[in-house]
């Protein structure tokens, strides 16, 4: 990066929104122009990892991947990523693979994950912390479901048994007009970069 650092209000410019996309109602928001220069996505990457405190990070795809991916390599506490994926896209061995049902703002959708992925989870005073991570928290929906699912598993480790705790939700940007983060806070706390 160079001496003239983007900021987080620059960054924010660079935001798009296609009306009615992909249907009628919604609002698409598109972040992937924070792609497009390497000083701005490094900026939005360190200041994600500035807000993460725990070594587990869960995320969905796709886009939530684009921005939790490289905490592994950067100063942040990031160690794991245990990934959400599409119907599909996932092998799993018999019994691992975990459904996650959502509703989203334009229809009903799941998402998968492997119980084994939590196996490479680090314990922080005997729980297994996990940060959700993904672009955009609009209705909250799909973090939700994300965290009561992986909350209902335990980590066992060497014979003993560890609970799954969501610390904190972190997202790149808000949609605070759709109430989302009221329905988060009543699990972990909820931080975002931008809100609009």
């Amino acid at each position: 990066m160079n001496n003239n650092k983007t900021t987080l209000e620059e960054a924010k410019k660079l935001i798009q929104f296609y009306p009615d996309w992909p249907k009628e109602g919604v609002n698409f928001v598109d972040l992937l122009p924070l792609l497009s220069d390497a000083d701005t996505f490094g900026v939005i990457i360190e200041e994600l990892g500035n807000h993460l405190t725990t070594p587990n990070v869960a995320a969905p795809e796709a886009r939530g991947f684009l921005f939790a991916a490289p905490l592994l390599v950067t100063d942040s506490k990031a160690h794991n990523l245990i990934t959400f994926r599409k119907s599909g896209k996932l092998p799993a061995n018999e019994g691992d693979l975990q459904k996650v049902s959502i509703v989203k703002e334009y229809g009903e959708d799941s998402l998968y994950f492997r119980k084994s992925d939590l196996q490479n989870a680090q314990i922080t005073n005997g729980v297994v912390e996990i940060s959700i991570l993904d672009d955009i928290l609009a209705t909250g929906g799909t973090a939700l479901k994300m965290a009561e699912h992986l909350e209902a598993l335990t980590v066992s480790k060497n014979g003993v048994e560890y609970p799954v705790k969501v610390k904190e939700f972190i997202f790149l940007a808000d949609l605070g007009f759709l109430g989302g983060r009221a329905l988060l806070e009543k699990v972990a706390p909820v931080y975002s970069l931008i809100t609009f």
